[in-house]
């Protein structure tokens, strides 16, 4: 008898393939002296307030109070969330990041008083304090970037009530964490060699893509019967948050949900509208895809477990994690030598936790503060999927590396509506490197489907998640229930319309908004998909050697929250308020569609 692959626990994965976190913390003991430091320093900082306004030296030290606070949080909230995640079973890591978020609730009502009490000013106080102290003057675009919420921002009371409330508003998605994680029990299914595997989020994406159709309809069955089993729970998480995003926007006076999310980046709504708009616009490009994707597999009936296999014969390279590090190199290399440096960097000081193991945290992400590494989450498989990720991740883990390294602490960050460009950015830059050293047409083509699907995951699949998330939130701010039922409905709905007559939406995928954690991140999903397409236009721009083109593309990286978003990406050189940036990427799927055609079909 065959015995059933696991995942290693936490303790067998190799060193070398963990993510050193003694660089934020040597131990235990240093971390709980900062979080005791926290504590300290919340009465000092609730006490600036009583004569923040009297002057430009006391609105100057109310400022770095507050953000001193501030940076120190992040330090322990970022390590305590790192620690949680690398294995979520941890009852001890668990208990660090339920402190973290305890903590970060009282640091929010602590300085609750901070925005009402600036917005107080006139803005000719302001103006006079600006002329008063010079060091005030490198916070002025901070400042402004408050004084923009003015009218949305309540009283020092009704913060204060609104940020002690954080971690009750976070419980659902909380709850979704660890059901996700680490609670839910997947059953044993068999690859493609027949052996028993036990499913997790890793090795379904990787059942997925097998030549096999009866592999991929077990993972898929299997794994949705776990959900299916829990949708009604799942669906109550995820209504709750809605209401949590719902109330919050009504509170702060916002005519809705996401007109107050996209207000925090300064992006007007009207950037979300005409994603949808355009994307709706070319529809037909994707049934175009899907339908091509059927006749290349030969099948009757396409169903939904049947979009992720490549529809090329797999290249003899498997890509190890050692292979994909020179890979990435080699197609970052037009950044230049101070970016790769910076990269080998990461690579050789333990940023990057690589394996799967038990109780770790599915998918993939960047981390870190101004004070830490910018660490990078993995759960790695050894394929080109895997690839892609390592340089998408890095790409966020390089920008927030170079706005740390260019920006004081005030603008050491960088908006949500940026980020995803810069790892974008890196996927489209090795596409681009394998389209223009492969000449082999069978690595062509393998490269145009992997193209074609990450299109089609990342733009229009994408956006289908920023219309259903738009429906949660419109139906529950007309008073509809959120019912698993009626969302399972729409879902369904909404499938059928994007994909198309050539797929089969099967009865499960009405469920697969329950295993979708960004659906709690409060409008973040379109933004892989404007992120996608403006990364289009930065790397064509780079990869053609246009002038200054990667001059102003690491002036972006470097630029972090100093300016606002629309006017960084400006001065990239795309122009966000149009949709001249998604037509381009729309030009560019169907020239490639039509080389994958070509290719496929002679």
């Amino acid at each position: 008898m065959v015995a059933t692959k696991q995942l290693p626990t936490r303790a067998a994965v190799p060193e070398a393939l963990t993510w050193d976190l003694t660089k934020i913390y040597a131990d235990q003991t240093a971390y709980r002296e900062d979080v005791e430091q926290v504590k300290a320093a919340l009465p000092t900082v609730t006490a600036l307030k009583a004569h923040f306004t009297d002057s430009a030296d006391t609105v100057l030290a109310g400022i770095q109070g507050v953000l001193g606070l501030y940076r120190r949080l992040e330090k322990v909230a970022v390590y305590a969330s790192l620690k949680s995640d690398q294995d979520t079973g941890n009852s001890t890591n668990a208990a660090l990041d339920d402190q973290a978020g305890s903590l970060t609730a009282k640091v929010s009502a602590a300085t609750a008083w901070f925005e009402p009490a600036l917005l107080t000013l006139s803005p000719a106080q302001l103006d006079q304090f600006l002329d008063e102290n010079v060091a005030l003057r490198d916070y002025r675009h901070l400042l402004d970037t408050v004084r923009l919420q003015k009218g949305h921002v309540l009283s020092e009371s009704e913060e204060a009530l609104l940020a002690g409330a954080g971690d009750i508003f976070d419980a659902s998605a909380k709850t979704f964490g660890v059901l996700n994680n680490a609670d839910f029990d997947f059953p044993t299914v068999q690859d493609e060699a027949g052996n028993p595997v036990k499913l997790s989020q890793g090795i379904y994406g990787v059942l997925l893509e097998s030549v096999q159709p009866a592999v991929r309809r077990q993972a898929f069955e299997a794994l949705y019967k776990v959900y299916g089993q829990f949708r009604r729970t799942l669906a109550s998480t995820l209504a709750s948050q809605v209401k949590v995003h719902n109330f919050v926007a009504q509170a702060h006076h916002y005519p809705d949900a996401r007109t107050a999310a996209l207000a925090a980046n300064q992006i007007p709504t009207s950037v979300y509208d005409s994603l949808v708009s355009s994307v709706d616009n070319h529809l037909a490009l994707l049934h175009r895809y899907v339908a091509l994707r059927k006749k290349i597999l030969g099948v009757d009936e396409l169903h939904m477990y049947d979009l992720y296999t490549p529809l090329t014969k797999k290249p003899a390279v498997n890509y190890t994690y050692e292979r994909a590090q020179g890979t990435a190199l080699q197609a970052l290399k037009v950044l230049g030598p101070d970016y790769l440096k910076h990269v080998k960097t990461a690579f050789n000081s333990r940023w990057i936790d690589v394996v799967e193991n038990q109780g770790k945290r599915s998918g993939a992400y960047s981390s870190g503060m101004y004070d830490t590494a910018p660490y990078i989450l993995l759960n790695w498989q050894d394929n080109i999927d895997n690839l892609y990720t390592l340089v998408h991740e890095m790409g966020h883990s390089m920008h927030s590396y170079l706005t740390t390294h260019n920006q004081p602490y005030q603008y050491g960050d960088y908006s949500i509506f940026v980020a995803e460009i810069a790892s974008t950015t890196n996927e489209n830059l090795l596409t681009n490197y394998f389209l223009a050293h492969e000449t082999d047409p069978q690595m062509r083509a393998y490269v145009l489907n992997y193209y074609l699907d990450g299109f089609k995951g990342t733009v229009f699949r994408q956006t289908q998640f920023a219309e259903f998330e738009q429906w949660l939130h419109e139906q529950d701010a007309a008073g509809q229930a959120l019912t698993a039922d009626r969302l399972s409905k729409y879902y369904l709905q909404l499938n059928q319309r994007y994909y198309g007559d050539a797929v089969v939406s099967d009865p499960q995928i009405a469920d697969e908004w329950s295993r979708i954690p960004h659906f709690y991140y409060n409008y973040y999903v379109y933004q892989y998909a404007t992120g996608f397409a403006a990364a289009s236009t930065l790397a064509e721009r780079m990869t053609t050697n246009q002038p200054d083109a990667v001059k102003d593309y690491l002036g972006y990286l470097k630029a972090g929250s100093s300016a606002f978003p629309i006017d960084v990406m400006h001065a990239a050189g795309v122009d966000m308020t149009k949709p001249t940036y998604l037509d381009d990427a729309f030009k560019v799927f169907e020239e490639r569609l039509d080389e994958f055609e070509q290719l496929v079909t002679k």
